[in-house]
């Protein structure tokens, strides 16, 4: 299972919870400078998205022509959704940081990350899995930290430790309850750091 995060919609710094915007024009360009290195996952067997138009058009773009699945939509922050961190932070900051230290909190009134985590689990562990058989998921970048802390079975507090780049990718190998995170680079790729 190869995770790609959908290109962005908006600045690094302005991120969005649950952000349905469409792709930026930066988006689009990184999408086209970053094709020739991720056009071969299409031909994987099962390609899946995320329900955000920028993740559906970061597949559609990749020629994934990916099937939606809900299950990989965003944490759902119920009245922090739109908001910028910084925004939710100036409207509710005890809030805040209760959601940031305890992984079952739900102080915006939505999903606790620990739900989310598990939610985003749930659909890894339910992919057909077939010896050599290939899945491509293109995603926001939380749903990938949240499938990486599930893959791992790592304390849901890691979840803040992982960056999730836009147009990167990471794999995860083996199946429902043992997973392992793949980290490798095609050969001849610079790295990046």
């Amino acid at each position: 299972m190869t995770f790609v995060a959908a290109a962005r919609s908006s600045p690094l710094l302005a991120e969005r919870f649950e952000d349905d915007r469409p792709l930026d024009q930066a988006g689009w360009d990184e999408v086209q400078r970053a094709a020739g290195d991720l056009l071969p996952l299409a031909a994987s067997e099962l390609r899946y998205c995320s329900p955000t138009p920028r993740s559906r058009a970061t597949g559609d773009a990749l020629g994934y022509a990916p099937l939606v699945q809900l299950a990989l939509r965003d944490c759902d922050m119920g009245r922090w959704r739109g908001l910028t961190l910084g925004e939710a932070m100036a409207r509710e900051p005890d809030a805040v940081d209760t959601w940031l230290a305890d992984p079952r909190s739900v102080p915006h009134g939505g999903e606790s990350l620990l739900g989310f985590i598990s939610r985003v689990g749930g659909w890894l562990d339910t992919r057909p899995v077939e010896e050599g058989g290939r899945i491509v998921a293109v995603a926001e970048p939380s749903v990938i930290r949240a499938a990486l802390v599930y893959a791992l079975k790592a304390p849901p507090s890691t979840y803040w430790n992982i960056d999730v780049r836009p147009l990167s990718s990471t794999a995860v190998t083996g199946r429902a309850g043992r997973w392992n995170l793949r980290l490798d680079r095609p050969s001849g790729q610079p790295s990046r750091t």
